[in-house]
């Protein structure tokens, strides 16, 4: 009984402080996507999360880490929508063309390409994004590994290989097209062309031919 009372005394401490960071997180995110790092003042995010400014100079250090750290939350959250999207598919190409449209265009995926650039400034923050990579792909690689055994697709890379594809092609699709001002359709007709010539769609068991 005696270490009863000093872990309820220490729960009660962290719990609130993952509710306050979580509502930091959360106001950022929203100002973040809208108006970009450059936009957004501390004291802003902190109003709308109904904080103080110290809270996030205590939780986060700097705006900058805020920001990389909500990037990094987005994208693996735009890469669960998407793999939710493309279970249900049929084909190989089809579960490419759904991924593509969930993640190409997102939001989440611009604020990530700004963290990255971010990040080659302040390598400090390099450490989160390296874990993000390493969630997103091994993420990628189990959700397309699932889909194909369930549906029997044979050919194409391995998941592990066909994940760490994707998204080296939809970031460098999303810094190309966000600096020339590509549409959104046009940003993800180039990504599922950039997928068919690389051979990354599987086939049904019993085609011979890219479905």
């Amino acid at each position: 009984m005696s270490n009863v009372r000093p872990l309820a005394e220490l729960r009660a401490v962290r719990e609130p402080g993952k509710r306050m960071r979580s509502r930091l997180l959360d106001a950022a995110v929203e100002m973040f996507k809208a108006q970009g790092l450059a936009g957004v003042a501390v004291a802003d995010i902190a109003a709308a999360a109904g904080a103080f400014p110290s809270q996030i100079t205590y939780y986060f250090r700097t705006k900058e880490a805020l920001f990389v750290e909500a990037a990094c939350r987005e994208v693996l959250y735009v890469a669960r929508q998407a793999e939710t999207s493309a279970a249900p598919a049929l084909t190989g190409a089809d579960y490419n063309r759904r991924l593509v449209e969930t993640v190409i265009g997102s939001p989440g995926l611009a604020l990530f390409v700004e963290a990255l650039s971010l990040t080659r400034r302040r390598q400090d923050l390099a450490p989160l994004i390296e874990r993000t990579f390493d969630r997103l792909h091994s993420q990628g690689d189990r959700a397309y590994a699932e889909t194909k055994a369930q549906h029997g697709w044979s050919g194409g890379d391995d998941p592990a290989t066909t994940a760490r594809r994707f998204w080296t092609l939809a970031l460098g699709v999303a810094l190309r097209d966000g600096a020339t001002g590509a549409t959104g359709q046009e940003a993800i007709d180039e990504m599922l062309a950039l997928l068919r010539h690389s051979g990354a769609s599987p086939r049904a068991a019993h085609s011979h031919g890219a479905t």
